[in-house]
């Protein structure tokens, strides 16, 4: 591997870069960010409860921990000022599944639950376990935030889930000192991306830091390049399984994505990128002696830029949306967790309103470590203008969103270490030629964990 040269011996790419005349997307955080086109929040539903439930104790169960459940306590705190309800959370990190099955067969059920995957919340419907959400509730959710939400929250046609919080996936992140220092300019296209990691791996700085070792980082990059190429349509097809993994759409989303697996001189570590974890592909990109500029990944990067390097959020760690391939240049990968009833009385549903509303978000947007779906609350309301264009990406892909692929999949294919989508792509990631073998070894483990 070509080390990073000093500052001062890396050359200025903007001197060897063909004029394309298109615009450019500002590399920094711009005025346009401050001042997001979101509806007033006047216009929002369900801005609050003036319910009175004093005599009420609820129970939430979720995956969430540490600051996120501190930031969440305080949303509670103010449904309970409104109310005069007492609402309890408990945080179970990865243990939710099984906390919440066991609680189904005890008959201990909390009043909500916070679910991150919809094939969990299908399961927990097709068990009787949860409650569909009243009109009320539909209402004002749908008053306050795309369609494709409820749509995602449903199971045949009806609808669980109220998303709260969720995560912007369709990201590229980049060391802005880097691109400064060499001349870079944020790509906006497919061609732009390949091209400017071509030109930095030639001035000797690896372009791309990528996570091998995690295989449900290789299914984001899949996730963005086959939205754009196939389409939403398409993509609930896959998801689906409607249609066969050995489409011509995944044929051309493996194509594209091995015209930069395919070259190792693009990737930090060569072939040894398989070795690399999710951290240290963040790592790699914003320590003190960054090996590599970009790194492809979901906003929740910026929390382990913050934790594990000296690179500030906003400043030398910035981002861009994954680059234009085709389609609708709008569209999203995202992921959240649904809050769901798992008791049938008017004091959950409350709740449910409230969480729905501009009010509730807003609470958690002025914390930081929070990106929400509702369209009714402003960039100034966010911690800082950085999360703030990553809500104005998605609030503006409007029904446009797509949720995580390999999470709308059964957990065998979709989730497994060593199996399924992880394994294939990273499999498909040590050798991108093969791209028919990649094709079909998929389609056996979909139709497998399909049961067909």
């Amino acid at each position: 591997m070509t080390s990073s040269p000093s500052p001062s011996s890396r050359p200025d790419l903007s001197t060897r870069r063909a004029p394309r005349g298109a615009a450019r997307r500002a590399p920094a955080v711009t005025a346009a960010a401050l001042a997001l086109t979101l509806a007033a929040t006047a216009c929002g539903g369900g801005g609050g409860s003036d319910t009175d439930l004093g005599s009420v104790n609820l129970e939430i169960v979720g995956p969430w921990a540490g600051a996120e459940q501190e930031a969440f306590e305080q949303v509670l705190d103010l449904f309970e000022s409104q109310t005069g309800a007492t609402v309890t959370y408990s945080g179970v990190g990865d243990e939710l599944s099984t906390v919440l099955q066991t609680r189904i067969q005890g008959g201990d059920v909390p009043d909500v639950a916070l679910i991150p995957q919809p094939g969990l919340v299908h399961h927990f419907v097709s068990e009787g376990a949860l409650v569909p959400l009243t009109d009320e509730v539909i209402t004002d959710m749908d008053a306050n935030m795309a369609d494709a939400w409820r749509e995602i929250g449903s199971v045949d046609g009806q609808a669980y889930g109220v998303y709260l919080k969720v995560t912007n996936k369709s990201l590229v992140w980049y060391n802005d000192d880097l691109f400064q220092e060499t001349g870079a300019e944020v790509p906006e296209t497919w061609d732009e991306f390949t091209e400017l990691s071509r030109d930095l791996a030639d001035v000797g700085v690896s372009p791309l830091s990528v996570a091998g070792a995690d295989g449900w980082v290789l299914t984001d990059w899949f996730e963005n390049a086959y939205l754009q190429i196939a389409g939403p349509e398409k993509y609930d097809a896959l998801s689906a399984h409607e249609i066969p993994w050995t489409d011509p759409s995944v044929q051309e989303t493996l194509e594209t994505l091995a015209e930069v697996w395919g070259e190792p001189d693009l990737l930090a570590g060569g072939t040894g990128t398989l070795q690399t974890d999710f951290p240290t592909s963040v790592t790699n990109v914003f320590n003190d002696d960054p090996s590599a500029a970009m790194v492809v990944g979901a906003d929740f990067i910026g929390g382990v830029v913050s934790s594990s390097t000296d690179a500030a959020v906003g400043e030398q760690a910035l981002h861009y949306r994954f680059p234009y391939i085709a389609g609708d240049g709008e569209a999203v990968v995202v992921a959240g967790d649904a809050a769901v009833a798992m008791t049938d009385d008017e004091a959950t549903m409350e709740l449910l309103r409230f969480l729905s509303s501009p009010e509730a978000a807003g609470e958690w947007a002025a914390q930081g470590g929070f990106v929400s779906p509702n369209r009714h609350v402003t960039a100034d309301t966010y911690a800082d203008p950085l999360t703030g264009q990553v809500a104005e990406q998605i609030v503006t892909a409007g029904d446009n969103i797509r949720f995580d692929l390999s999470d709308l999949q059964p957990a065998a294919f979709g989730a497994t270490v060593g199996d399924g989508m992880w394994q294939a792509l990273q499999d498909f990631l040590g050798d991108p030629s093969d791209v028919e073998g990649t094709m079909e070894r998929l389609e056996a483990e979909a139709a497998e964990a399909y049961g067909e």
